[in-house]
């Protein structure tokens, strides 16, 4: 009978488990862009971002929430990516991740205004994964390369004097 009961008691845990992951799935969160442009998005999508995450949870969201620092094309770019990353199976499965890194590689292969835009956003709306994608996507662009190297590939203009160069 103990066992039955605790059988019957799990069942029934993961029954309501699920009845709340769909209940969450199917509840929506409208955001707009710092352009007006609004994004209808899965709740659990939303989530992903602790800034909202807070909003939400402070019952500082109204119907909409506006988000003034990120435009609506590194809105749908972001969204793109929580949601990529909360469908993915939450399984220890090697094929899984390296499916899922591969994915991530192709979605940082952008222009760098882009880039860097995304890594504002990803600051902002404190999304910790999309965060360290873009910073290490950068990190990986300047590993290896010289002073020089570095400044033709961010267009940056050296402002050292011949001097100051020659200290560092």
């Amino acid at each position: 009978i103990l066992s039955l009961r605790v059988r019957v008691g799990f069942q029934f845990r993961e029954r309501e488990r699920e009845r709340e992951r769909v209940m969450a799935s199917t509840k929506k969160i409208t955001l707009r862009s710092s352009d007006g442009e609004t994004f209808e998005v899965e709740e659990a999508v939303a989530l992903e971002s602790q800034t909202i995450k807070h909003m939400v949870e402070d019952d500082c969201a109204d119907s909409v929430i506006p988000l003034p620092n990120v435009t609506s094309k590194i809105l749908a770019k972001v969204i793109e990516y929580c949601k990529k990353h909360v469908d993915s199976p939450k399984i220890d499965d090697r094929y899984v991740d390296e499916e899922l890194k591969n994915w991530d590689a192709e979605f940082v292969k952008v222009d760098q205004a882009t880039l860097f835009d995304l890594i504002l956003a990803a600051n902002y709306l404190n999304i910790k994964s999309l965060l360290d994608l873009t910073c290490q996507t950068v990190a990986d662009m300047i590993k290896g390369k010289t002073p020089e190297e570095i400044r033709k590939t961010f267009n940056i203009k050296n402002d050292f004097t011949p001097e100051e160069e020659e200290e560092v």
